[in-house]
């Protein structure tokens, strides 16, 4: 949970150096605005001066605490990294005074998170992820699909060829393909290695009206080969891939399905290493998301108040203005004051099944999760929405971002700059999971 001095902290580390920074003239920021403070700084020490000598000791103590005042809010605002967009700009001082902050509302909002077992986490590190980044973008740039409107954005892309990057899996398969572009993905990750796609519209369908992928050492179940995920018969498929050890096959959710029921699935099949697309915050989407499961109030950032004149409510009221997907009192609570899952519905198969759950269900629903996994780790921005100027997702519900606000200068020398702002707004939370059965 951060505290005020942690967001005092967080603005404070984004100081420009005494010395104009790389990044500070390339934003055009210079030491103009330095210069004018200290010029009235030093007209007011004059007239202190002057008032020393002629006696007056309570007027100088005034000007004195005036002085302090008014010196550290100019070069606290003026110490914020300078941003040439407008907008940037405006985000980044209301972060400063912590109306918007991407940490400022963690105590009352919240960032779910199942917990694993045994408390482990993932073996690469932020600077992996910024490694990562700087290899990925020229890849990107060389997309067959441009404009993947309802497919993944630039974060989710860089995110599953990442993951897939590190574990060098065996065998990948698929649910969900679209257009092919989260195919393309995995073979930019894994040039040589087989893949398995379930999907129930053939990529080349989409070839009649625009972009598509289709991969020649894949095999697809799609059209009228489509067999659901829970359906397969994957002891057959893995013998055909000479497939024994599971361990080594990467199965990734794009589908839009109840993500228990694909777990479940997914378990009894052997798999263990998981990744989900669309990790849906609580209030939003359209299936059951772990997200939505794991947000629970013995869980960091669970227990949410349906009071309408609650200070969560105010909370929320006010971001929803900034923020498309950030979700108000009366989106996030259903009958009843039914805050889990989305209005207390357990969604599946693109919002076409509603099933109503209990609090009762929901927390068995968590139990079962965090039973299983091994390890949880969501996918973090990869830069902050000041840079991204994305407005979809709710900065104080996901993990700070891979570029931090402010870092301009970082951003652009990735050549993520260059991209069209839609590439950046597809962020939901893309979830890794490791997985095995429950213990006795």
């Amino acid at each position: 949970m951060a505290t005020p001095n942690n967001v005092l902290e967080r603005a404070l580390s984004t100081r420009r150096p005494p010395h104009a920074t790389e990044d500070a003239e390339e934003d055009g920021c210079g030491d103009d605005d330095v210069s004018k403070t200290r010029k009235h700084i030093s007209i007011v020490t004059k007239v202190t001066n002057y008032l020393t000598r002629s006696g007056y000791v309570w007027p100088i103590i005034i000007i004195g605490l005036v002085i302090v005042i008014i010196s550290s809010v100019i070069i606290h605002s003026q110490d914020l990294v300078c941003i040439s967009v407008s907008y940037s700009d405006h985000i980044s001082r209301l972060r400063f005074f912590g109306f918007d902050g991407h940490e400022s509302d963690f105590g009352s909002l919240g960032v779910p998170w199942c917990r694993s077992k045994h408390g482990k986490t993932v073996e690469w590190t932020s600077k992996d992820l910024l490694k990562g980044l700087e290899e990925f973008v020229p890849i990107y740039e060389t997309r067959p699909i441009k404009n993947n409107m309802y497919g993944m954005g630039f974060d989710h892309s860089f995110g599953l060829w990442f993951i897939t990057r590190w574990l060098k899996p065996d065998l990948m398969i698929e649910s969900g393909a679209f257009k092919g572009h989260s195919t393309w993905v995995l073979r930019q990750a894994m040039p040589d290695t087989p893949i398995v796609s379930i999907t129930p519209r053939h990529p080349e369908k989409y070839l009649k009206k625009g972009p598509a992928y289709v991969d020649g050492n894949c095999t697809y179940f799609a059209g009228k080969d489509f067999v659901d995920f829970g359906s397969m018969d994957w002891g057959r498929v893995m013998r055909k891939y000479g497939m024994k050890d599971l361990s080594g096959v990467l199965v990734f959710f794009d589908d839009h399905q109840n993500e228990l029921k694909r777990l479940k699935q997914a378990l009894k099949a052997g798999f263990k290493h998981l990744v989900f697309e669309d990790n849906y915050d609580t209030g939003t989407g359209d299936h059951y998301s772990f997200r939505q499961i794991c947000d629970q109030f013995y869980i960091r950032g669970g227990g949410h108040s349906c009071f309408k004149d609650s200070d969560e409510a105010r909370i929320r009221y006010r971001r929803k203005k900034f923020w498309e997907k950030a979700v108000d009192v009366e989106e996030l609570c259903g009958p009843g004051e039914a805050w889990w899952g989305a209005r207390g519905q357990m969604r599946d198969n693109f919002n076409h099944s509603n099933k109503a759950i209990t609090y009762a269900e929901h927390f068995k629903n968590s139990r079962f999760v965090e039973s299983v996994l091994d390890v949880y780790w969501e996918l973090p921005p990869v830069a902050g929405p000041s840079l991204t100027h994305q407005t979809r997702y709710d900065p104080a519900r996901a993990p700070t971002p891979i570029i931090e606000d402010g870092r301009y200068g970082l951003f652009r020398r990735l050549g993520l700059s260059q991209f069209e702002i839609s590439v950046f707004n597809g962020y939901t939370q893309m979830v890794y999971l490791q997985v095995s059965e429950q213990e006795n």
